[in-house]
């Protein structure tokens, strides 16, 4: 496979089984296995990640899982530095980069590159999230479009994480995002991405949800938990944002009771399954849909010598 070969891309809410997907994909492609999501590149945390475990790991040679220690942070710049290095390497060695995960921002960084707009300030960007609370998003985007036309049309007007980005970066650089957009440069042209989305029933995937705490539970995330507070992180750290850390925390502070731990855990989770369907739904809508349930059809019909998609039913 020469250095055009493509790149394959798998997305889909956490818990929906992409790793596995990626795994079996990997096997029959002679595939290279790039991590795409933003909590698993720390070392401390494999269990409560949900990171593939060791016996994965050989099967299939895994890149940019437990990389980075958990006291430091960790940009989604630094990220697209490393995957695209990864990639290349790949594709030297004459296999196929597969990239799994549920970081949106990564994905979007390596399909569109890094939108480079400068810092905003704390103080105009906090002004403009009381704006959008106290006025509602309807009346909010109706005042996003008198600020910046441009953003007709691009994404849905009840997407408030977007609008109240695109009108911080209008008011803070008096330019459109879509302007910043433009001056974007990308590594890989558009066509080079093969993108799959699982698409998992919403009830089901709240069973593996639940399923998946037990486990977690199980294979020892509270003496993660006990290990990661004895390192004393900041508050500010990306890794404090892992679910179960803050929650285990209060069990082991005899704030709560196990069982409370578990269904906070499973309730956040939730919550965090549904954010990353929300984006899907407004910034992945070119993704080939995959229902879960037919896996071994879709991986089936992946061409290997051309790797070009046949049709997915």
């Amino acid at each position: 496979m020469d250095s055009q070969s493509k790149i394959i891309l798998i997305a889909g809410p956490t818990a929906s089984g992409k790793s596995n997907f990626a795994v079996r994909l990997a096997k029959k492609i002679d595939g290279e296995i790039i991590n795409a999501d933003s909590m698993q590149v720390y070392k401390q945390l494999r269990i409560l990640t949900a990171r593939p475990n060791k016996k994965e790991e050989k099967k299939i040679k895994h890149h940019l899982y437990g990389i980075i220690n958990i006291n430091k942070n960790f940009s989604t710049g630094q990220w697209l530095k490393l995957a695209i290095i990864k990639i290349k390497e790949i594709r030297k060695r004459k296999k196929i980069p597969i990239l799994v995960g549920g970081t949106g921002l990564y994905f979007q960084s390596l399909i569109n590159g890094l939108v480079k707009i400068p810092n905003i300030s704390f103080k105009i960007r906090n002004k403009i999230r009381l704006l959008q609370k106290k006025i509602g998003q309807k009346k909010f985007y109706k005042r996003l479009l008198k600020l910046d036309s441009k953003v007709k049309k691009k994404f849905d007007p009840n997407d408030v994480q977007r609008s109240i980005r695109a009108f911080e970066i209008k008011t803070h650089t008096k330019v459109s995002m879509y302007d910043w957009f433009k001056k974007t440069k990308t590594n890989f042209h558009e066509s080079v991405f093969l993108k799959f989305y699982i698409n998992f029933e919403r009830k089901k995937l709240i069973q593996r949800i639940e399923q998946r705490t037990t486990h977690i539970l199980k294979e020892g995330a509270i003496q993660e938990v006990i290990r990661f507070n004895k390192a004393k992180i900041k508050k500010n750290h990306s890794a404090k944002k892992v679910i179960g850390i803050e929650e285990i925390t209060k069990y082991l502070d005899n704030q709560i009771k196990l069982e409370q731990a578990k269904e906070l855990i499973v309730i956040k989770t939730r919550q965090y399954a549904k954010r990353q369907a929300t984006w899907a739904k407004n910034r992945m809508i070119t993704w080939t849909k995959i229902d879960p349930r037919k896996f071994s059809s879709a991986i089936k019909k992946i061409n290997k010598s051309s790797l070009k998609l046949d049709q997915l039913i």
